[in-house]
């Protein structure tokens, strides 16, 4: 396993946007690459994790992930502590994934609105210029999405659709996942082995 030093922690929000494989492999390789992770769930994510993933609860996702490994370097917010560490620009954190991203919260990110802790912390990585990556899945897509979409890329943010390739000729359901993943990793900066590149090397 690649040992990683990664000086400030990354923030994973998981909504309500269908997605919970993603958010749940994204947590594990963050883990696994022991990088210090501030984990925010919404209500609407538990709600997803239960539905898609069978994880009805935070314990659940702990075991999930290695309840060792995921105390030693997950740290939980509640979204609705909007005073919390991720909710300051003096905190310091590298950058935020939302993943899985509803368009309603494109929608609050994109119109500064920051009504959760999942929505200011999004706000705060725009305006301190850090990373911050969006995951939405959604089909097919309003005019608003569109433009929504279109706002909060101008503003810095990158935006990943959970819209996996076929070019690595996946042979299942995780692998169309560490498609996504892998891009969300690299785009975090944080080396990771999940798939090969083009060209045939090994990520």
């Amino acid at each position: 396993m690649t040992q990683l030093t990664v000086r400030h922690p990354v923030v994973l929000a998981i909504t309500g946007a269908s997605g919970a494989p993603y958010a749940v492999r994204l947590l594990q390789q963050l883990v696994l690459l022991q990088v210090p992770t501030w984990l925010i769930v919404s209500s609407h994510g538990f709600r997803l994790l239960a539905t898609e993933s069978d994880i009805p609860d935070l314990q659940t996702l702990r075991a999930h992930v290695g309840a060792e490994a995921f105390d030693a370097y997950v740290t939980v917010f509640d979204d609705n502590d909007r005073g919390a560490a991720p909710a300051s620009g003096s905190a310091r954190w590298s950058g935020m994934v939302v993943c899985p991203c509803s368009m309603g919260t494109v929608s609050a990110i994109a119109h500064g609105t920051s009504r959760s802790l999942v929505e200011r912390a999004a706000d705060v990585a725009l305006k301190e210029r850090r990373k911050l990556i969006l995951v939405p899945r959604e089909t097919p897509l309003s005019l608003i999405h569109l433009e929504n979409l279109t706002q909060v890329t101008r503003a810095g943010a990158t935006v990943i659709p959970a819209a996996p390739g076929f070019y690595h000729k996946p042979a299942s359901i995780d692998d169309l996942v560490d498609f996504i993943v892998a891009r969300i990793l690299d785009h975090l900066d944080v080396e990771h082995t999940l798939g090969k590149r083009w060209g045939g090397e090994v990520a």
